[in-house]
């Protein structure tokens, strides 16, 4: 397989079409001197979206889905034509800013045991770095977090441990997971790993699943604060939010079913998993409440 160009982006689509026509011009902007190729993958907008591509950016290539496959389907529909030797995993909310990918690639080429490397996020309304990378879930952050132990281990009473609450994003790190919204992987380091994206997490958990296979095979993720892409965030997750919550817990719940039942003893494996779905019908009744409070607020 031709491994040309060198960077294959790719963009999961669904009813964001503003924000990404905003993102692909600022690819045209900012990644021109690279060898790339974009393809956006749109999961059954309503908004124009796939007609937009077609009639705005001819270059991209464009997989139109007639359903919405998901998240981790519509990028793994992508990384199966994908003829990059580096993946760019990039959101449609967002905009690149300046020579964000170049640095990202020169940092992943500068050692051949960095798996992967997060940009910074910048937030489209602050101008801050987002809080965009934790740990991984483990019994002690998950119990730090339900308990409120977290604030002894951190600067910030509002971020515990787990969000990593001590840390202001201001130097280059390894980290356990970052999100996926700007995320440069080496494609020997997926395929070492397994693939891309476990289907299992459609939405949810998938960029997690991701990075705990990458580091159980020996790979780097690095955060680099140098390189910086917009936010806008959210922009597909929050037009359902309720149902978000939902499907993030039942991931949640699928990840250490997955990672954790092996490792763990029987008691701290079920008594987790208990503080799990607790929290989980809480936050979801708590979001369904202020959904309804909006609806009714709006309606009068």
């Amino acid at each position: 397989m031709s491994l040309e160009p060198l960077v294959s982006i790719l963009i999961v689509n669904w009813n964001t079409r503003d924000y990404l026509r905003a993102c692909l011009l600022s690819l045209e902007a900012t990644c021109a001197a690279i060898k790339h190729e974009v393809i956006v993958v749109d999961n059954a907008s309503h908004d124009g979206s796939a007609a937009m591509v077609r009639d705005e950016f001819p270059a991209v290539q464009l997989i139109a889905n007639a359903d919405n496959a998901g998240y981790a389907a519509g990028n793994d529909q992508a990384y199966a034509v994908a003829q990059g030797e580096w993946i760019w995993l990039l959101n449609p909310d967002t905009e690149v800013l300046d020579d964000a990918l170049d640095s990202m690639l020169n940092f992943l080429q500068a050692d051949a045991k960095r798996g992967a490397v997060a940009s910074a996020l910048i937030d489209a309304k602050t101008g801050k770095p987002q809080r965009s990378c934790r740990t991984f879930p483990t019994p002690a952050a998950l119990w730090s977090e339900a308990t409120g132990l977290a604030r002894f281990y951190s600067r910030s009473r509002r971020f515990g441990f787990y969000r990593m609450g001590w840390w202001r994003y201001h130097d280059t790190r390894p980290v356990d997971q970052p999100m996926a919204s700007s995320l440069l992987l080496r494609r020997e380091a997926i395929e070492d790993a397994g693939g891309l994206f476990d289907e299992q997490f459609p939405i949810f958990f998938n960029d997690v699943d991701l990075c705990w296979r990458l580091w159980a095979r020996g790979w780097q993720i690095w955060y680099l604060h140098q390189a910086q892409v917009l936010h806008h965030g959210g922009a597909s997750t929050r037009q359902v939010k309720p149902e978000m919550i939902a499907a993030s817990h039942r991931a949640l719940r699928l990840f250490y079913e997955k990672h954790y039942r092996a490792i763990l003893a029987p008691p701290v494996f079920i008594a987790t998993v208990a503080l799990m779905e607790a929290s989980g019908i809480w936050r979801y009744r708590r979001a369904v409440r202020a959904q309804s409070q909006q609806i009714k607020g709006n309606a009068g």
